[in-house]
């Protein structure tokens, strides 16, 4: 009796997400996105936003607060060739009843409206679209009807303000910007995630001051995104951030004046408060520097606002990167701002295409600390005068080719008889445990687990210790993906295969926790929720491979209660839970507190009760779990 009666507390505690779904698209609920309703989202609320041949010609703002739990979506459901719902901003119209500053500034914007109202946006994920259109040649219909353009620094996502903002798996382009975060002292964007995303053609042909993504937040993440060319002509920069907390990891980045821009956060005291912000993270990147791109630099570090007294002033911690440059004339890897900034770079692959000594690891400043890294013959600190501090620990591994499976195809893993096989060192302390080197990037806008081999490899790919191994081909099945608490799903790896070998190991992660072994398994699951399990294949060449699977866990439904009464005999009786294995019945009497009346395992109960008012509920249980308390069932005894 105790021990259910603890799991009584126990699932009392536990809230269950839950929300509406709209459908906007042919056929469904809503024929446009702007009759959704966009002001009124709930947590857990979902706008799933349809495939059509034409695109959604609309903008609109989200400033509504979602959960950990239940997050508020906006979902694109893809067509039948995989094809991204478009929403395009070149003559597009305004949401109606909306009412939102700055629309000259996005097509789709988040935080800053008066309707709905004003708010700090928290818990948004924008996913699966294709978004594209906002430029100053542009044009659309603001709220009042009337014609206007859109600004330069105009975006496809324009967040004004969010905190734990998703942006996951869409295409974003042609726009001044093509993915804008902002903050201020009075409103601070925190905990962004941009995952999976293709974003190209940001920039505007003349100008510096556009990029494909500009963001400032507390804390923020870019994870296996693929980011393109700017517009011709544009002079921004790929990826420019002033934020604290940055990591940017397994990301293939081609092109900007730089690829990557990491300076002073100008914008916000606070972000520049933040401890985060003297320490960034860049790993297991593809950084492209194509022939006659802008600026020789690949990546800046430090601050360009000409307050040096706010600049990072931290240490870059660049590990596990292959850069790539196909400069016909001089490369220079890093520039530090100041030497109050430091590089801490290991097991980085650095190779340039041209002859000669075309590559410096520095501008003019900074504090450089090299381990383990690759580089071609010839190589200098500096083309010019450099006034700061490389401490080199010998362990540069140099060559005249990294050894790349197909160059030619960029295909940048490596070959067997690279030199960077097991050749890389330890990371730094200060990367561990939150930023190990786990993944590598998968073209295009993917990441699979890194394989294990002992060393690691320089660069940003791993060789599997089989030569020329080919990776085996998971595949799993889940029986059944979702049902009742506690859920027991099999499990089984029997379609997984290797094309030039054999399946050594299969390691299961259930994503509670739990793990398992073997090409079949079982597994229950005693928790309410929503589990990711995956399954990671190795083969008998070392290499691995690794898929994943959603497994819905559901609560026990409550059940619905009836009876009457009959002098002092009472006939109770209630609606069968799937997945009970028992019932708890509970009474009151008038205005006293409930006590268990007895635990039964049917679904009907006779008892006696005292004269007055007698209330009663149910609820149901098995190993696991307790429903919810049912209607509670009020009868006057005489």
């Amino acid at each position: 009796m105790k021990h259910w009666l603890g799991m009584f507390l126990a699932m009392a505690a536990a809230g269950i997400a839950d929300g509406a779904t709209y459908e906007v698209g042919p056929g469904r609920t809503y024929a446009s996105i702007g009759a959704a309703p966009l002001s009124t989202l709930q947590p857990g609320d979902t706008v799933r936003i349809y495939y059509r041949s034409t695109p959604y010609k609309e903008k609109f703002v989200i400033c509504r607060q979602g959960t950990a739990a239940a997050p508020i979506s906006i979902t694109g459901v893809p067509g039948p060739a995989g094809e991204l719902p478009i929403i395009e901003g070149i003559d597009a119209v305004t949401a109606p009843g909306q009412n939102y500053w700055s629309e000259s500034r996005g097509i789709v914007k988040i935080g800053g409206a008066n309707t709905p109202p004003d708010t700090m946006p928290r818990y948004i994920v924008v996913e699966n679209l294709e978004i594209r259109g906002a430029r100053p040649s542009y044009s659309f219909t603001d709220r009042n009807g009337a014609a206007a353009a859109y600004a330069a620094n105009a975006s496809t996502i324009y967040v004004e303000k969010c905190e734990n903002c998703t942006i996951r798996n869409n295409i974003l382009h042609d726009s001044g910007n093509g993915f804008f975060v902002a903050s201020s002292d009075a409103a601070v964007s925190r905990d962004i995630v941009v995952e999976g995303n293709r974003i190209y053609d940001g920039g505007n042909s003349g100008s510096i001051y556009e990029h494909n993504i500009y963001t400032a937040a507390v804390g923020i993440r870019f994870e296996r995104n693929w980011l393109g060319p700017l517009i011709a002509g544009a002079g921004g920069n790929n990826l420019k951030d002033r934020s604290a907390g940055t990591v940017i990891r397994y990301n293939w980045i081609d092109g900007g004046n730089r690829q990557l821009d990491l300076v002073d956060g100008e914008d916000s005291s606070i972000i520049r408060a933040d401890p985060s912000y003297r320490a960034a993270f860049v790993y297991g990147n593809v950084l492209r520097e194509p022939a006659g791109a802008g600026n020789r630099q690949i990546l800046h570090y430090g601050g360009d606002s000409g307050a040096t007294a706010t600049y990072r002033k931290g240490t870059l911690y660049f590990y596990n990167n292959t850069v790539i440059s196909l400069r016909t004339d001089r490369t220079t890897l890093f520039r530090a701002s100041t030497n109050e900034e430091t590089i801490d770079a290991r097991n980085n692959l650095f190779y340039s295409t041209a002859a000669g000594s075309t590559v410096s690891l520095a501008d003019d400043s900074g504090v450089f600390n090299l381990s383990h890294n690759w580089i071609k013959p010839g190589w200098v600190t500096s083309f010019g005068s450099f006034t700061g501090t490389v401490n080199n620990d010998g362990t540069m591994v140099t060559g005249t080719s990294p050894g790349f499976v197909d160059e030619t195809g960029e295909d940048y893993r490596l070959s067997g008889s690279s030199a960077c096989v097991n050749a890389g060192g330890n990371l730094n302390p200060a990367a561990l445990p939150a930023n190990d080197v786990t993944q590598q990037y998968v073209k295009q806008q993917g990441i699979e687990p890194r394989p294990v081999n002992g060393v690691l490899d320089i660069g940003a790919f791993e060789f599997g210790s089989g030569g020329g191994n080919q990776p085996p081909v998971v595949s799993f099945t889940g029986t059944p993906t979702s049902g009742t608490i506690p859920l027991t799903v099999d499990f089984s790896a029997s379609g997984s295969s290797d094309p030039d070998g054999t399946i050594t190991a299969y390691a299961w992660e259930f994503g509670d926790g739990g793990t398992g072994s073997g090409v079949m398994v079982a597994h229950t699951y005693n928790a309410v929720g929503s589990y990711i399990a995956l399954l990671r294949v190795t083969d008998n060449g070392g290499a691995t491979s690794s898929a994943t699977q959603t497994i819905t866990v559901n609560p026990l439904a409550a059940p619905v209660l009836s009876g009457s009464a009959s002098g002092a005999n009472v006939s109770l009786s209630w609606t069968a839970v799937a997945g009970a294995t028992s019932y708890a019945v509970e009474r009151r009497i008038k205005n006293g507190s409930w006590t268990l009346l007895s635990t039964v395992t049917g679904t009907a109960l006779s008892t006696a009760a005292p004269n007055g008012n007698v209330s009663f509920r149910v609820r149901a249980i098995n190993s696991a779990a307790l429903s919810a308390y049912s209607n509670v069932l009020t009868l006057r005894i005489r």
